[in-house]
Parts: structure tokens; sequence; C-alpha cells
């Protein structure tokens, strides 16, 4: 969804999806106008299974230095706080599926969460979390994993729920990573899954749009 939303606003997207062969992440952000890392089945701390993480880290860092707008989401909300020196490691629980999360005084007033509702809920799914590293300033809270959204000196944003996805994608996780959620749920989770998703997605619309929306805003053009 985020894709099609910046086609259709004519954006000019680079797309390097790690997990496919021959594929390398870029020398430099210096000929890039914004930076966007989203998920992955492994741990942000990887780097020996996944020498990537280790480049995606450091470009995460070149951003910060030149002030190129970033968005992280789970995996990527992950490495920005481990790229700025943060822990991140295991949650007390897991969460997969819908989870309320709220909002701070300060993450009402952010540009990426402007005109949102206090609290909504967000379709989560991960084991870990990240601590807030030195001068983040913490958006977004959640009952059974506390950080959720962080921004880092007003240009890097690190999330760790999904605004992005679509039923479809759900449904593709459901039936890829079943014997996780069987785990996770038991019998019958990844079917259960796939309903609660199409029974909140109606609901969802306006935040969903206005979060889509507020994602260009802080990207930039």
């Amino acid at each position: 969804m985020l894709r099609d939303i910046l086609e259709r606003k004519r954006w000019e997207i680079d797309i390097r999806c790690m997990d496919s062969p021959g594929v390398a992440l870029p020398d430099s952000l210096k000929d890039y106008t914004a930076f966007v890392i989203l998920g992955g089945p492994m741990g942000a701390y990887e780097e020996e299974d996944y020498p990537y993480l280790y480049r995606v880290q450091e470009l995460i860092r070149e951003a910060v230095s030149i002030r190129i707008p970033t968005l992280g989401i789970c995996l990527g909300g992950q490495l920005i706080a481990r790229a700025l020196g943060a822990h991140v490691g295991p949650n007390r629980v897991k969460e997969i599926g819908w989870y309320p999360v709220h909002l701070t005084k300060e993450g009402q007033a952010a540009p990426l969460l402007a005109g949102l509702p206090p609290e909504f809920p967000v379709f989560q799914w991960h084991g870990d979390t990240f601590a807030l590293p030195d001068d983040a300033v913490l958006l977004a809270t959640g009952q059974t994993c506390t950080n959720q959204a962080f921004v880092y000196k007003d240009c890097i944003w690190a999330l760790q729920f999904h605004l992005e996805v679509t039923p479809t994608m759900i449904g593709h996780w459901a039936e890829a990573y079943a014997s996780e959620l069987k785990e996770f749920g038991g019998p019958g989770a990844a079917r259960d899954l796939v309903l609660e998703t199409l029974e909140k997605w109606n609901s969802m619309q306006a935040v969903r749009e206005q979060f889509l929306d507020n994602i260009e805003v802080v990207l930039g053009r």
C-alpha cells in the first residue's frame, strides 16, 4: 500500500528487497531525498547471519548526518534504534494481531501522527522491542510493548507497528507463518487473524489514509 500511495503521488522509488539474489544497498544516500526501511523476520541484532543489516545501520547514521528524512517500520524501526546506540531485544511477550496504541503528548503534535486519535488499533507482528536512543522523543506507547514510536532529530522516525499493511498482505503472512501463529494463538489462529483484520479494515480507513498522507509530509519532496 505504501508503494502504491507514493507512486500515485509521482514519487520515483528505488526498492531494494534484500532477500532477492544479487541485490545490494546503495553506496550512499546523497542522491536520495528520503529513506524508508521496512520489516523482515530476522532480529535487528542478527548481523552475523544477515550482514547487510550492518550496512542498513550505516545508511541510517548517514541519514542522520545529512538530515535525510527516514522512516523505519517494525524491523526498520528497530534498526534505527540499534544504529543510534539503543538496545534492541526480546519484548516480554510477542505481539501478533491488532493492539491499541496511545499517542503521547509529543506524538499528538508530531507531523507523522497528526490528525490521528489519541488511541487507535494497529497491526503488530514482532517479538522484539527497541529502547529509546538518547535524545529521541517517545511518540506512542502500548500496554504489552511500551515503546511503539519515536522521532530523532525531527527527521528520523521509528515505528514498531504497522499501518501500511493490507488484508492481502496479512493473509499472505498468515499463510507463510502459519506454524508461528499456531504456536502463538493455537489452532485456528491464522484464520482468526485474517477475520479480525477484515473486521477492522473499514473502520480503520480514516486513520490509515491520514497516516499515509502524513508519511509524504515527513518524507518531503
